[in-house]
């Protein structure tokens, strides 16, 4: 029987399948895959259509989902016949991994900022967000500078860049044996963006997105995703906490609960969960997002808080929240937040020409911005404090 192609659950790279093989593990990110009964049409599929490595298509100028391959790391270290021979990869060749970072630890971070230096929609504020949340997170909160991992387009070493590779691996990397105890933080300062929902899971229709460094050639990752591989693997006991300073990123992690709050501080929490839908909360852990603006809102890039340094105003006042109260609560930093980004309001330049020409589509977009709370389970936002 001649020689047939799987693509790997893991990266998404084409892999040769032997006759007779029921698993197979890849060469180079070690998933394990299996293989499906043959199938003319299904291979022809596979070969032919799906994009070498980015799993997406671009009909109509939206990127949509094509496979539902999971993205977990494998649980094993096996393949077919004999156990140490890897799979080969057809194409593209191999890459090497992320530098290697402690896995176990009570407190670890993921950064992600990226500025699309030399594009018309570039940024000037994110590489500035994570230094400053690097410098929060280790002089006031006690992270091992160790255990955070920054990718920035101002590196030089490829494998620190932040493209859509780079941060698919490094989320595995933030919630790998994940432990009772641990503390996770992920922040992302960029572009965000949104696409019409082919799975019927949002409320509103449309999947959030965040725009990676190299999102034009290899699409943007979608709330989907995020939401597979950093919240529904947090165990019991393990704490997360998402910052992401990017326009329509409101529910971009698709946590299942959304705090609506209004300007004198109250607030009901609104369920997102959809009877048709699947699971989208955490393994028994608690998955709580910060985010710039609502779902159909643009975020800002902008020197109002700072003179001639460009911040996000998320990022910024979110820093300055967590600076100005130790011991604060959920409630009372939204609303420190939003007051904040309402005072230096006249200084904010608005990015929604820019989202625009990210988005491909313009959608219609509100002129304020106001952080948003969501979370993987309800509870009072006054009484509980933030923890990471």
């Amino acid at each position: 029987m001649a020689t047939r192609g799987e693509r790997c659950s893991g990266c998404g790279r084409q892999l040769a399948i032997p006759a007779g093989a029921q698993i197979i593990r890849c060469g180079v990110c070690q998933a394990v895959t299996r293989v499906r009964p043959f199938d003319r049409w299904g291979q022809a599929y596979d070969f032919k259509i799906r994009p070498t490595g980015g799993g997406y298509i671009n009909p109509n100028n939206m990127l949509r989902p094509v496979n539902n391959h999971p993205i977990g790391r494998p649980k094993h270290n096996y393949g077919f016949n004999n156990p140490l021979r890897p799979a080969q990869c057809i194409e593209p060749p191999p890459r090497p991994a992320l530098p290697s970072h402690p896995v176990h630890g009570r407190k670890r971070a993921l950064l992600c900022g990226v500025n699309y230096r030399q594009k018309s929609y570039s940024l000037k504020g994110s590489v500035n967000d994570v230094k400053c949340m690097k410098y929060l997170l280790v002089e006031r909160l006690g992270f091992p500078i160790d255990s955070i991992l920054m990718l920035t387009d101002e590196e030089t070493n490829p494998l620190m860049l932040p493209t859509k590779q780079n941060i698919r691996s490094a989320m595995r990397w933030l919630v790998q044996g994940c432990q009772s105890g641990d503390s996770l933080v992920f922040h992302f300062s960029g572009h965000g963006s949104r696409q019409r929902d082919f799975n019927n899971d949002e409320v509103d229709g449309y999947d959030e997105t965040l725009c990676p460094l190299d999102y034009e050639t290899e699409g943007s990752i979608i709330d989907d995703e995020i939401n597979e591989t950093i919240v529904r693997p947090l165990t019991h006991g393990v704490k997360l906490l998402a910052i992401v300073d990017s326009c329509h990123s409101g529910t971009v992690l698709d946590l299942p609960f959304v705090c609506r709050m209004n300007r004198e501080g109250y607030y009901r929490w609104e369920d997102q969960r959809l009877p048709t839908a699947c699971y989208k909360g955490t393994s028994g852990g608690l998955g709580i997002s910060i985010t710039a603006c609502d779902d159909h809102e643009t975020s800002s890039d902008t020197t109002a808080f700072l003179e001639n340094l460009s911040t996000g105003a998320l990022t910024f006042s979110f820093i300055q929240a967590m600076e100005n109260e130790r011991g604060i609560t959920y409630g009372r930093l939204l609303n420190a937040m939003r007051q904040s980004i309402r005072q230096a309001k006249s200084g904010i330049r608005l990015d929604g020409a820019i989202a625009n020409i990210v988005n491909k589509t313009v959608f219609k977009s509100d002129s304020s911005q106001e952080p948003q709370l969501s979370s993987s389970e309800k509870f009072d936002i006054y009484s509980k404090q933030v923890l990471v």
